[in-house]
């Protein structure tokens, strides 16, 4: 197993990726860019431009991008991690590494419910969330930006735990329901005091998942009002389709589709989203490790599904895995703005993909070749060993 730490930031350290050929903005109101090169510094993004207007002098690394494509590191809204690059669910190790190699750069935490011996007291339940959130803010394996410690609701808690939780770093909550709190008027007024201390909120939507989880219908959800909607086309079960209209249509809260649940279901929810004119709510994640278990490559084959079965072009969907997901969810990466973080995804088509280039062969259902990944404005790993080779490949040239 890694043992990464978080590498510092060199506050003068300058990175340049020239000779885009495709810039995607993470903006569904804008998805696609027109400029051809990226400036960062400090691990932010300083200039987004045409390389004759902007200033690359400086540079400490220089990457010639050979005309492939770069997009926000993607997000993975959903994941269930537990000590490190470890998961008992399958017993598997290094899957966030595997996960850094389909372009996904930062992960949330829906609970790290999968812990042997989860403590279910209001005392056990706070001290493991405390230490996920330590753990998983000093433990980058590859450089993966891991948001942990979010801890699942139990009946006894009362409004100064969220407060205690809140002051020690804790940010988010478990899945609402995988836990002893079910009903809609005891998760409204816990998920209230979050809100209170700054606490996202996210929850189980469908039927049971794990021991101890059971049915989350639409009037548990709707009256719950978290932030998060989470996986709701199911984890892995989902709500009829009356019921998931009638969540898409009862709240604003983000629309979390997620690669482990009923794929029928995400595009039901998705199109329901675009009748309304609100793609903007829809947010991915994995919900990963599960039963099914870890998908490296789940969060870049959610966007080739929606797009290609969803009729959503391509670069809409990739705002889906970026942009959506950071600002729903309050992030300062996602989206290819100056001041932003300097998390990139190059990729390009698959070789020998149907499609002409990468947009194409995305919206074709076909997955794109990852050549490159950057965090913060290093880069992390070149050509991805599980994605399909592309045809382009960017250079480290300085």
């Amino acid at each position: 197993m890694a043992h990464d730490a978080a590498t510092p930031i060199d506050p003068g350290a300058k990175l340049v990726i020239r000779n885009i050929g495709l810039l995607l903005s993470g903006d569904i109101g804008r998805p696609i860019l027109d400029a051809d090169a990226i400036v960062a510094v400090g691990g932010r993004i300083t200039a987004i431009g045409r390389v004759a207007e902007i200033d690359m002098e400086g540079a400490t690394t220089v990457i010639d991008a050979h005309g492939c494509g770069v997009t926000p590191g993607l997000i993975d809204s959903h994941v269930h991690p537990v000590a490190g690059d470890w998961t008992p669910r399958q017993s598997q190790l290094n899957w966030i590494e595997s996960t850094l190699h389909g372009g996904v750069t930062t992960m949330i935490s829906a609970g790290e419910v999968h812990t042997p011996g989860r403590p279910r007291d209001v005392v056990g339940l706070k001290a493991m969330a405390v230490f996920a959130q330590r753990a998983f803010t000093a433990f980058r394996p590859g450089g993966m930006k891991i948001h942990a410690g979010a801890p699942v609701i139990e009946p006894e808690m009362e409004e100064h735990d969220f407060k205690e939780l809140a002051d020690a770093g804790v940010r988010l909550l478990g899945e609402v329901g995988l836990g002893g709190v079910k009903d809609g008027p005891t998760a409204r007024r816990m998920v209230g005091w979050a809100r209170k201390y700054g606490i996202q909120s996210t929850i189980h939507t469908g039927g049971p998942s794990i021991p101890g989880s059971g049915l989350i219908d639409s009037a548990v959800v709707l009256e719950a009002d978290t932030d998060v909607i989470g996986h709701v086309n199911g984890g892995h079960t989902a709500l009829p389709d009356r019921e998931i209209r009638c969540i898409c249509e009862g709240c604003q809260r983000a629309l979390e589709l997620v690669h482990n649940g009923n794929e029928r279901a995400a595009l039901y929810a998705m199109r329901t989203a675009r009748e309304m004119g609100q793609l903007e709510r829809v947010i991915l994640g994995t919900d990963g490790p599960a039963g099914s278990g870890v998908q490296p490559l789940g969060i870049l084959r959610m966007i080739a599904m929606l797009s290609s079965l969803g009729d959503v072009p391509a670069e809409v969907a990739f705002c889906f895995g970026t942009g959506n997901t950071a600002r729903m969810r309050e992030l300062d990466t996602g989206l290819i703005e100056v001041g932003r973080a300097a998390d990139f995804v190059l990729l390009d088509r698959a070789q020998h993909s149907a499609g002409r280039d990468v947009l194409e062969c995305v919206q074709l259902g076909d997955l794109p070749g990852v050549g490159m990944v950057v965090i913060d404005g290093l880069p992390r790993i070149g050509r991805s060993r599980n994605t399909p080779p592309a045809d382009k490949v960017p250079e480290v040239v300085a």
